[in-house]
């Protein structure tokens, strides 16, 4: 596979350029059937996947060249996603436990995420065709393909626990489905960009802090204003109160009320209070922002846990999925405690999501950053196992992160990042701020292949230990990851004993450390200024 994935780069790195520019009548058609291939590489049923992707091809009634090809393999994948809903939903019958019925729920979920994000990315290749050569286009394409890389593996996992009978007949249906969209990534990725491979011993100097005080050229004053405000002062379409002041007394009634694929910001004010109860919150509910009277204030709990045969993912007290999702000044809470194992605060699968002064408060498993980008900022993170876990890209800046007592004989760790890929955009990136360990604690393990996590300008306290991250077993790896530390202060962050990994990296320039910035890890310029959160775009002094 890798022999081939170079090959392919070696053939193709003369026709970069026909990805943007369209149709070249010098394009050789061998290139064209080693991208078809790579498209369909792998796939149990190659001969049916080629066929389909020739046939995709011919309905442009163009001669093929490497935007269509893509174009057809999206198709193709999309297509694939959509039978595998359909055949999934008759496994409800065989679902036996409760989990089962969960887990097979989630999975039709699961699905419809990765539905909904290879539609979109299938959308944004009508701008490259174009010759929009634009980092957010790119960024977006990205994003969506390496969430819905994910999404398969989420749904599997829901079948811990089972004697995964029904999980067998599942996995076939996904197979297809998983390395198609891992095919396409990879495709994507080696004719778009270059994968990062950090410099070594850069000179490059430390660049400058950047801070937003923008807004997008495409927002009215109006829009400004009532971002520059406070969120008192903002107009509020809905108002949540306890005592029935308000115009609901739940949250997710004030939610269900709200409207659906929403283009405009759709404001909710939640007056202090606790409010006990679980919120899912569908994709089809775009642009909603949610605010509080504060953390420890306007509290949302509940108690949901692995071990009352609930999927993780369903474990959470809060759950995101719309586009655009906003949450200030608030508590998410779970509060199933350490022998409970997995229970979520707070999962989010909303892109472009932003949280700030909100406090996340568990045990293991806290915060589910499960997909696509988000963007935390001041916010407090309580937890003991894994409590930062997921594959998202998530930018968090000057949180608190605090460290809870585990159950006898477990070691806190603080993030298991979730990369499967090396072609995916995704990873953890802690910046400025602050680890508060009243525990031994380590900074990450390794939750899946190419598991990514690194901290940036962050203090850590004096429990944070001398090797500083944990094997998740054995050599697994460790020799994929990607964990890096740079400019870190405190007892805790002193360097002399961190574990000698292959994928472990003392960052020593700023040039690398840069890439992990809200200005190009979650392409933060295109979509932050328009939250009214506080960002920095790149390094701070």
């Amino acid at each position: 596979m890798a022999l081939a994935s170079f090959l392919l780069v070696v053939i193709l790195l003369p026709h970069l350029e026909a990805l943007s520019h369209g149709p070249s009548s010098n394009e050789p058609d061998q290139t064209m059937q080693a991208m078809m291939t790579q498209a369909c590489i792998n796939v149990d049923n190659q001969k049916s996947c080629l066929s389909n992707m020739q046939t995709e091809v011919e309905k442009t009634g163009r001669p093929p060249n490497p935007s269509s090809i893509l174009t057809a393999a999206l198709r193709t994948t999309l297509n694939e996603a959509r039978l595998a809903i359909q055949s999934i939903t008759k496994f409800n019958s065989m679902s036996f436990s409760y989990r089962e019925q969960i887990a097979t729920e989630d999975c039709k979920e699961l699905l419809d995420f990765s539905v909904s994000e290879l539609a979109w990315s299938l959308s944004e290749m009508k701008n490259i065709r174009a010759g929009l050569k634009s980092v957010h286009y790119e960024g977006n394409l990205k994003a969506w393909l390496s969430a819905a890389l994910s999404n398969q593996d989420t749904c599997l996992e829901g079948f811990e626990g089972t004697d995964r009978h029904v999980e067998r007949f599942i996995s076939g249906s996904l197979r297809e489905v998983t390395q198609l969209i891992g095919n396409v990534l990879a495709l994507y990725t080696q004719l778009h960009s270059l994968p990062f491979k950090p410099p070594r011993n850069s000179t490059a100097t430390a660049t400058t802090t950047e801070k937003s005080s923008n807004f997008p050229k495409w927002m009215t004053e109006g829009d400004q204003e009532l971002l520059k405000s406070h969120p008192r002062g903002m107009h509020v379409d809905a108002t949540v109160a306890l005592d029935g002041s308000g115009d609901y007394r739940t949250i997710t009634e004030a939610i269900a009320a709200a409207p659906s694929y929403s283009v405009r910001r759709y404001i909710i004010y939640v007056k202090k209070g606790i409010y006990r109860e679980n919120i899912d919150m569908k994709k089809k509910k775009t642009n909603i922002m949610v605010f509080g009277d504060g953390m420890g204030q306007t509290i949302v709990t509940g108690n949901r846990h692995f071990m009352q045969g609930w999927t993780t993912f369903r474990t959470a007290t809060v759950a995101v999925s719309g586009k655009g999702f906003i949450a200030r000044d608030m508590t998410f809470r779970n509060t199933a405690g350490p022998q409970n194992h997995q229970a979520v605060a707070l999962r989010v699968d909303s892109d472009q999501s932003a949280f700030y002064r909100c406090s996340v408060e568990g045990y293991q498993d806290t915060l589910y950053v499960h997909s696509l980008r988000q963007f935390y900022r001041e916010c407090d993170i309580y937890g003991t196992i894994d409590f930062i876990f997921g594959n998202g890209a998530a930018v968090l800046q000057k949180c608190k992160i605090y460290t809870r007592v585990p159950l006898q004989l477990q070691k806190v760790t603080i993030t298991a990042q979730g990369r499967k890929s090396p072609h995916q955009s995704t990873g953890f990136s802690i910046q400025d701020s602050y680890i508060f360990a009243t525990q031994p604690t380590y900074l990450g393990r390794p939750w899946k292949q190419y598991s990514r996590t690194v901290f940036i300008n962050t203090y850590m306290g004096g429990l944070v230990q001398p090797r500083g991250w944990l094997e998740w077993y054995g050599d697994f790896a460790l020799s994929t990851l990607w964990y890096g530390e740079y400019r870190n202060y405190g007892p805790g962050a002193m360097l002399s004993g961190r574990v000698t990994w292959p994928g472990y990296h003392v960052i020593k320039d700023a040039a690398t450390a840069s890439f992990f910035t809200v200005g190009r890890f979650i392409d933060g310029r295109s979509w932050l200024p328009g939250t009214g959160i506080k960002f920095t775009v790149g390094l701070s002094d």
